[in-house]
């Protein structure tokens, strides 16, 4: 067995040379482990967007975020109803420290406070929030629909 590190932002040439046959591992565990069709898997199930108010794509998937945040919280954490709700989410997964920048030598996203949002069938099913820093990425809090438990996604992303 061996095991190898490629640079996947920005694309490495190992990355870019390999990214075909990764992809067809990835699509054949899905088949055969989680029974999807074969036309489900798609490369485009993970979106990161960055955290903030003024990103089109953050500020339309906040409401759902907001609501899959307070079911995971109640389910998982056992957490009353009144300590999910959005101003808590925001407070507790939005609202950053960390200042938006995008350095030439840097990665295409840039550097600050993302979500990595996993969806599936047109919903959102998990979200990662994670801190790209230039020397590190921080995986700051991961919650995900208990509806989905089964497919181990805290793993998953944890190795994504």
């Amino acid at each position: 067995l061996k095991v190898r590190v490629v640079r996947s932002s920005p694309p490495s040439s190992e990355f870019k040379a390999t990214f075909q046959e990764s992809y067809q591992v990835y699509k054949r565990y899905q088949m055969v482990i989680h029974k999807d069709p074969p036309d489900k898997p798609t490369i485009n199930q993970v979106r990161l967007v960055p955290v903030s108010f003024e990103d089109p794509q953050f500020k339309s998937s906040f409401s759902q975020s907001a609501a899959l945040f307070a079911k995971y919280q109640m389910a998982i954490h056992k957490d009353a109803p009144s300590e999910c709700g959005e101003n808590e989410f925001t407070r507790f997964l939005c609202d950053s420290p960390l200042e938006a920048e995008e350095l030439p030598n840097g990665p295409d996203c840039g550097y600050g406070s993302f979500h990595q949002q996993y969806w599936l069938d047109g919903k959102i099913i998990a979200v990662g929030v994670i801190d790209i820093l230039p020397c590190c990425v921080s995986s700051v809090y991961l919650y995900y629909d208990p509806d989905y438990s089964f497919l181990s996604l805290g793993v998953y992303s944890a190795l994504r």
